[in-house]
């Protein structure tokens, strides 16, 4: 089952009157109403938030490090959930310079991979708690100019699902590509979203504000 149709939920300003657009993206077996209630700790006057919602709750069914073919075409059609709606913030006149990514865990390595894969000057992406998916167990070689972009990767130096070598590789894959990469590993953390994360966020929110 692919991801085109499903909902895509909003909160904040209308497109119109918004100065930042962010894309949040749900991990496994979680929702579109879960990532949406992160927009509750983050600044929202002038911030327009969409989360679009995964078929059956998982973007991709095997784990991000699996060869990537075991995980199509679910991870594809993942990817142009993320374009379509990007591009739909663009025509509606906010340039990509404004619009940020931000997911959680499968959402997270996901959105990694889009930016990855579609370099350029984004407001912002975070990853929290993931890493880029590559070629599942084998890394890829990536292309482009993210032109000083703010990338956050933040996960625990023991979270079970995120092995912390993919994390580092993930933070070089974006040093080579030009982007401004902010690399926090917590010690004693789950597998979970903490404050200082979210306080990252925030300012990089309301530095682009």
């Amino acid at each position: 089952m692919t991801h085109q149709h499903q909902p895509v939920l909003m909160r904040g300003a209308p497109l119109d009157q918004a100065r930042l657009a962010m894309i949040l993206l749900h991990g496994r077996g979680a929702s579109a109403e879960d990532i949406l209630s992160l927009a509750d700790a983050l600044p929202r006057f002038g911030v327009a938030f969409f989360a679009p919602q995964a078929a059956n709750g998982s973007w991709y069914p095997n784990r991000f490090i699996a060869p990537v073919e075991t995980n199509e075409p679910h991870l594809t059609s993942a990817l142009e959930v993320i374009g379509d709606l990007t591009a739909k913030i663009v025509a509606r006149g906010i340039p990509h310079e404004r619009i940020m990514l931000l997911g959680f865990s499968q959402g997270a390595c996901l959105a990694l991979e889009f930016a990855a894969r579609n370099p350029c000057r984004y407001g912002g992406v975070f990853g929290l708690s993931g890493a880029l998916i590559e070629n599942g167990d084998r890394p890829r070689d990536y292309a482009g100019d993210m032109a000083g972009a703010p990338v956050f990767l933040g996960c625990s130096e023991a979270d079970p699902h995120i092995p912390l070598e993919r994390v580092h590789r993930t933070t070089m894959a974006f040093h080579r590509l030009g982007a401004d990469v902010t690399e926090r590993i917590y010690p004693g953390l789950g597998h979970a979203v903490n404050a200082d994360e979210m306080a990252f966020v925030a300012a990089t929110m309301q530095a682009a504000l």
